[in-house]
C-alpha cells in the first residue's frame, strides 16, 4: 500500500508540474499560441486525418495530451552567451577568480559548453505553434481544394479565429461541400493513329469509370496508365505532359463530360515546330560494354563478341561469358521499345552484385532511314572481384553474462565467368555463463565457432530448360549453401551440419518466391549425460518422485557424505541414478509404490529427455511465397505476408521402404545410425502497417504455424518446434517461458508444434528521435498430434484458445536512422497458467513486468 501511494504521488506531482509550466512563456506580445484547431463539415465536428493533413499551421505536438516538446524548447534560453557573459562581468572579480581556478581558455570554453547545451535543448524541443492568420488563409484553401479535387466543385469554406486572454488562440474551420459531380462520359481526340489504336485496345483498363464521383487522383492514374502504355508499346518519343484532359460541367447537372487530348508528337526544326505522328520503335542492336570506365570513354574496344543479337564488348579481354551478360538483359533485339525492358534489366545487373549501376541509353539508328529503330548502349562498370568484411560484438543474455563474438568473410565475384558469386565466412564467440556445467573455474567458459560457403548463380540451374515457367525477368538465382557449427554451450554441445540447395525468384515487384529444393540438417549432441544438470526443472520433478517410493538407500542416490542417510536429503546421481530410475520405472517390474499418475510424469520427462538429447537429421524441402508492397525503408503504410510449406523425411522413407531396411527397436528407420525426422509443417504470417501522420503510426502482425509429425517420427525436432514469449513476440513473457498451453511454462526451454500469435502497436513520437509505443500481444503454443500428453499442454478442442496468452505494456524507441534501440516493458494481462479467478491483470506492477531489449522493431 506504502509503494502504490508513492507511485500516485509520484504521478500526480508529475502532472502539476506539467500542467504548471508556462507554455506562452516565448510568446511576445501581440502574438498568440495556436491551441487547437477544428474542422467542421456541414455543421459537424470531424476528426478526419485527410482533412486535418490538408492544414498548414498545427499546433504543438501533444503526446499523452501534453505539449511535452514545447516545454522542453522554453527551458532554454534565448541568448544564453548574453547571459553568461553578463554573469560573468557582474560582480567586478568574479571573471579572474574564474580564471585564477580555471584558466582563460576554460573560462571561454564553458561558455560555449553552456551555450551548446542550450542550443540542443531548442533543438530536442519545439518552438511554440505562433497563429498565423496567413497560414490559416492558406489552409483554408487547400481544405477547399481538397474537396475540388474529390468532386465538390461548388464546395464553400470559411474559418474563425478566437483569441484569449491567455495569449492563446483557437481556429475553427468550415466547409460546406455541397452536391459532388460525377464522371458522366469520356470522349478522346488522339491525332496519331498509332497512338489511338493502342489506347482503343487497352480502353478496359481506365481509371475513369462512368458513373464515379470524380476525382483527380484519378484523372492522375489515367495519365500515369496511358504514359505507362505508351512507352511500353514502342512510342520512344511519348511523355506524360503531351496528355491533356479537360472538363465541360455547363449546365451537366452535376455530371462531368471530360475530353482527352493527345496530340502528335512536337519537334523542333531551327527556330519553328512542327508536329509529326508517333511512330512504334524498334530495338535494332544491343551493345554491351562490360569493363566501362570513366578514363575508357573515348577508347575503342580492343576484345568483342557476339550471342543472339547481342554485341558484347571490352577494352580489356571479356572476362564473362556471352550467355551470363545475355541472360542479364531483358532489352530484346528485334523486339519493341519498352520502358519496363529497361526498368527490369537496370534491376537484374544490379542483383548479380557484380557490377556497379549500369548506365542504359538509347539513339536512333543512324542506318535506319525509317528513324523507327534504336540502338541501345548498356555500359557496365565491374565491381573488384574480392571484398572482405570483419565483424566483431560484445553482448549480454540471461544465460551469457559476458560474450565476444567475431567473424569475417570473403566474397568472390565471377568465379566461373557467369557472374557467380562465392562467399567464404566463419564466425565464432567466447562468453562467460554462471550456468556452464563443466566450465570451472575458466571465465570464458562457452564458446561458438562455424563456417558457412555460398555460391550463387544468376540463373536457374537445373538439367531442363525452365524459361518458359521462371523467365529473366524474374531475375532468378540458385544458391549452393554449406554450413558447419559448433558449440560448447551451457551443457550439451552440439556440432550442426547443413546443406541447402534453393531457388529464388521475383514473380513482380512486391512478390518474392523461394524453394529449397533440399534442405538437410544434421545435429549431434555431444555431451548427453549433462541433461539432467541443464534441465532443473525435469530433474528436481524426477527426484521428488524418487524420494516417495525409494528407500533412502538405494543406490540410485547420493547421500550427504556424514550423517544418518535421510530421504529429504537424498539426491538422484547424474547421470546414473537419474536415467537408471527412469529405465527401471518405465520397464517390465516398476516400483510398486508408483502410482499411475507418477508414471505418466516420468514418461513425459523420459519423452521429453529423449527428444532434446537425441541427434536429428532433418532432410526436407520448403516453398516460401512472399508479397510485401513495402515501396522503401521510409514507408510506413505497407502490408507484408508471406506463406512456408515444408516437408520432411518422404524422400528417405521412400528409399528406405524402396532398399527395405531393417527398423530398430522403436519401430523407426535410420540412416547413419540416426532416425530421421518425417513432418509436415505451414507458417502463415501477415504484416500490416497505417500511417496517421506525424509519425503516428499502428502496426498489426498474425502469425499461425503448425508442425505435424508422421511416418518415422512421433515429434518435431527442437529446430523446427515454435516457442512464445521474447522481445519480437509477446513480451510480457521472456522467450521460451510461455506455453505450452495452461501448463506454465514448466521447463527452462518450452516449446510446442503449434503457435498462434498477434500483435498490435501504436508508435508515436515522443520529442526528436525519442519514439514510444503502446503495444497489445496475444498468443500461446500448444503440443497437437504428437507424443505429448499432457492435458494442459494440448490443443485438444477449440475451446483451448481460450488458454491464449495476453501481454499488454509501453516502449520506448531511439532512432539512430542506421538502427533502433527498443525498450519495451510487458505486463501479464491475461496469464493462462493462473488459476482461472487470477489470470486477469495480476501481474501489472514493474517488480514482475518483463523488460525487452531489442534492437529496431518487431514487426
Amino acid at each position: 500500500m506504502k509503494h502504490f501511494l508513492t507511485k500516485i504521488l509520484f504521478i500526480t506531482l508529475t502532472t502539476i508540474f506539467l500542467i504548471s509550466c508556462n507554455a506562452v512563456k516565448r510568446v511576445q506580445e501581440n502574438e498568440y499560441l495556436l491551441e487547437k484547431n477544428q474542422i467542421f463539415v456541414d455543421s459537424v465536428k470531424t476528426n478526419d486525418v485527410k482533412l486535418e493533413n490538408q492544414l498548414i499551421q498545427k499546433r504543438n505536438t501533444r503526446p499523452l495530451g501534453i505539449p511535452l516538446r514545447l516545454h522542453i524548447y522554453n527551458l532554454a534560453s534565448v541568448n544564453r552567451d548574453s547571459l553568461y557573459q553578463d554573469w560573468l562581468h557582474r560582480k567586478p572579480k568574479r571573471e579572474k577568480r574564474m580564471i585564477r581556478f580555471l584558466s582563460k581558455k576554460q573560462v571561454d570554453r564553458l561558455g560555449v559548453g553552456l551555450s551548446g547545451i542550450n542550443e540542443w535543448v531548442k533543438k530536442t524541443g519545439e518552438p511554440p505553434s505562433i497563429l498565423d492568420e496567413n497560414k490559416t488563409k492558406r489552409s483554408e484553401k487547400r481544405l477547399e481544394a481538397y474537396y475540388w479535387n474529390n468532386g465538390w466543385f461548388n464546395v464553400e469554406t470559411d474559418y474563425k479565429i478566437t483569441r484569449k486572454d491567455n495569449k492563446r488562440a483557437f481556429v475553427d474551420y468550415y466547409i460546406k461541400p455541397n452536391k459532388p459531380y460525377f464522371i458522366d462520359s469520356l470522349q478522346t481526340k488522339i491525332e496519331s493513329p498509332i497512338a489511338d489504336s493502342i489506347y482503343r485496345i487497352n480502353t478496359d483498363k481506365s481509371a475513369i469509370v462512368s458513373t464515379k464521383q470524380y476525382k483527380t487522383l484519378d484523372i492522375e492514374a489515367e495519365r500515369d496508365r496511358l504514359t505507362s502504355l505508351y512507352r511500353n508499346s514502342g512510342l520512344f518519343h511519348f511523355e506524360k505532359e503531351f496528355i491533356k484532359f479537360d472538363a465541360d460541367t455547363v449546365n451537366t447537372d452535376h455530371k462531368v463530360n471530360l475530353n482527352l487530348i493527345i496530340k502528335n508528337r512536337p519537334v523542333t526544326f531551327g527556330d519553328s515546330t512542327a508536329r509529326i505522328p508517333y511512330k512504334v520503335h524498334k530495338i535494332s542492336e544491343v551493345n554491351v560494354f562490360t569493363d566501362y570506365s570513366y578514363k575508357n570513354r573515348d577508347k575503342k574496344p580492343t576484345d568483342s563478341t557476339s550471342y543472339k543479337g547481342y554485341n558484347i564488348y571490352a577494352y580489356d579481354k571479356i572476362k564473362f561469358t556471352r550467355k551470363a551478360i545475355a541472360n542479364s538483359i531483358l532489352i530484346t533485339p528485334g523486339e519493341v521499345f519498352k520502358d519496363q525492358d529497361r526498368t527490369i534489366t537496370y534491376n537484374q545487373i544490379n542483383n548479380l552484385r557484380t557490377f556497379k549501376y549500369p548506365n542504359i541509353s538509347y539513339d536512333i539508328d543512324p542506318n535506319d532511314p525509317t528513324g523507327e529503330s534504336l540502338i541501345t548502349n548498356i555500359l557496365l562498370t565491374p565491381r573488384k572481384k574480392y571484398s572482405t568484411n570483419v565483424q566483431f560484438d560484445v553482448s549480454t543474455s540471461n544465460i551469457q553474462a559476458f560474450g565476444i563474438g567475431f567473424g569475417g568473410s570473403l566474397l568472390i565475384r565471377n568465379v566461373f565467368r557467369g557472374a557467380e558469386i562465392l562467399e567464404i565466412s566463419a564466425r565464432g564467440s567466447i562468453g562467460s555463463s554462471s550456468d556452464a556445467v563443466d566450465g570451472g573455474e575458466r571465465f570464458f567458459n562457452i564458446s561458438e565457432v562455424g563456417a558457412d560457403v555460398k555460391l550463387s548463380f544468376p540463373k536457374i540451374v537445373f538439367p531442363f530448360k525452365t524459361n518458359k515457367i521462371i523467365p529473366k525477368r524474374m531475375s532468378p538465382t540458385t544458391n549452393l549453401i554449406f554450413g558447419i557449427n559448433i558449440q560448447q554451450n551451457i551443457g550439451l554441445d552440439k556440432q550442426n551440419a547443413s546443406g541447402i540447395f534453393n531457388y529464388r525468384w521475383n514473380s513482380s515487384n512486391i512478390v518474392t518466391n523461394q524453394f529449397d529444393l533440399i534442405n538437410v540438417q544434421y545435429v549431434r549432441n555431444l555431451n548427453t549425460n549433462n541433461y539432467f544438470n541443464i534441465y532443473n526443472t525435469s530433474f528436481n520433478q524426477l527426484n521428488d518422485i524418487a524420494r516417495q517410493v525409494l528407500d533412502p538407500n538405494s543406490p540410485f542416490f547420493v547421500q550427504p557424505s556424514t550423517g544418518i542417510p535421510d530421504i529429504n536429503d537424498a539426491v538422484l546421481q547424474i547421470p546414473g541414478g537419474a536415467d537408471d530410475f527412469i529405465t527401471e520405472s518405465l520397464g517390465a517390474a516398476p516400483d510398486n509404490d508408483l502410482n499411475a499418475e507418477q508414471l505418466q510424469d516420468i514418461r513425459n520427462i523420459n519423452e521429453r529427455k529423449v527428444r532434446l538429447t537425441e541427434d536429428n537429421l532433418i532432410f526436407g524441402s520448403s516453398y516460401t511465397y512472399t508479397r510485401n508492397n513495402k515501396e522503401n525503408l521510409y514507408d510506413e503504410d505497407f502490408s507484408r505476408f508471406r506463406a512456408k510449406l515444408e516437408l520432411a523425411g518422404n524422400v528417405l522413407s521412400t528409399v528406405s521402404n524402396l532398399a527395405d531396411l531393417k527398423k530398430n527397436s522403436n519401430d523407426r528407420f535410420e540412416i547413419f545410425g540416426v532416425e530421421f525426422s518425417q513432418y509436415a509443417k505451414i507458417e502463415l504470417d501477415y504484416t500490416k502497417h497505417w500511417d496517421l501522420a506525424r509519425k503516428n503510426i499502428i502496426a498489426f502482425r498474425a502469425f499461425g504455424g503448425i508442425a505435424i509429425p508422421y511416418g518415422n517420427a512421433n515429434s518435431i525436432p527442437f529446430a523446427r518446434s515454435f516457442f512464445g514469449g521474447g522481445p519480437n513476440d509477446n513480451r510480457a513473457w521472456l522467450a521460451y517461458d510461455l506455453g505450452p498451453g495452461s501448463s506454465g511454462g514448466r521447463n527452462e526451454f518450452n516449446e510446442a508444434n503449434l503457435k498462434l500469435a498477434s500483435n498490435l502497436e501504436y508508435r508515436y513520437n515522443i520529442l526528436g528521435s525519442l519514439n514510444g509505443a503502446l503495444f497489445i500481444d496475444v498468443g500461446n503454443i500448444w503440443n497437437v498430434l504428437d507424443n505429448v500428453e499432457e492435458e494442459e499442454a494440448v490443443f485438444s478442442r477449440l475451446d483451448d484458445i481460450q488458454e491464449v496468452a495476453v501481454g499488454s505494456g509501453f516502449g520506448f524507441r531511439y532512432d539512430f536512422e542506421f538502427f533502433v534501440v527498443r525498450l519495451d516493458i510487458g505486463f501479464k494481462t491475461f496469464n493462462p497458467a493462473s488459476d482461472r479467478d487470477q489470470r486477469w491483470f495480476k501481474g501489472y506492477n514493474f517488480s514482475e513486468a518483463v523488460y525487452n531489449f531489442g534492437i529496431n522493431y518487431p514487426f
